[in-house]
């Protein structure tokens, strides 16, 4: 009987260090689970951001194309911009010419990108002028940084259309 009344009391107290230690790890454990699910998040949005660059280049090539005249024009051309062009005449409610259709579409389409796309800017370029005309279309966005110092990792997606009467 004493032989068993001292080993109890030198085990007294493991219980507790193994249930210390049970905890520790699986609080290692969840952090971790915690980390990758917002890593995945992160990348998740990444390719949403992608993803809308590819709709929205089509887009624009879909305007182009149905605006014919004022793609053979050149109407279709924007310098370097980082903010949406306002248009003057609303031609979803009234038939417009092709350049003011032109305008519309663009203006139209730049106001999708800055609401879609974090710090966007965007080039289109008409690199065959005449009839057939192609079009180049050049749309980047800042994404994820990877540092604390960075402000984040560009991406670029580029698009052409050639489009004749």
């Amino acid at each position: 009987m004493l032989n068993n009344l001292h080993s109890k009391q030198r085990q007294d107290g493991f219980s507790m260090i193994e249930i210390l230690i049970t905890l520790v790890i699986i609080a290692t454990a969840l952090l971790g689970t915690a980390g990758l699910q917002l890593y995945a998040m992160k990348v998740g949005q990444s390719g949403q951001f992608r993803t809308q660059a590819v709709f929205l280049a089509s887009d624009i090539a879909e305007r182009i194309e149905a605006n014919k005249l004022g793609a053979v024009a050149g109407n279709y051309v924007v310098a370097a911009a980082s903010a949406a062009s306002s248009a003057g005449t609303d031609c979803s409610l009234n038939p417009c010419a092709p350049a003011v259709l032109a305008a519309w579409d663009i203006s139209q389409w730049e106001g999708a990108i800055t609401a879609l796309l974090p710090q966007p800017n965007w080039v289109i370029t008409q690199t065959a002028s005449g009839n057939p005309s192609t079009y180049q279309i050049v749309i980047n966005w800042t994404d994820r940084s990877t540092s604390k110092v960075s402000r984040g990792e560009t991406f670029t997606y580029t698009s052409s259309r050639t489009v004749g009467n």
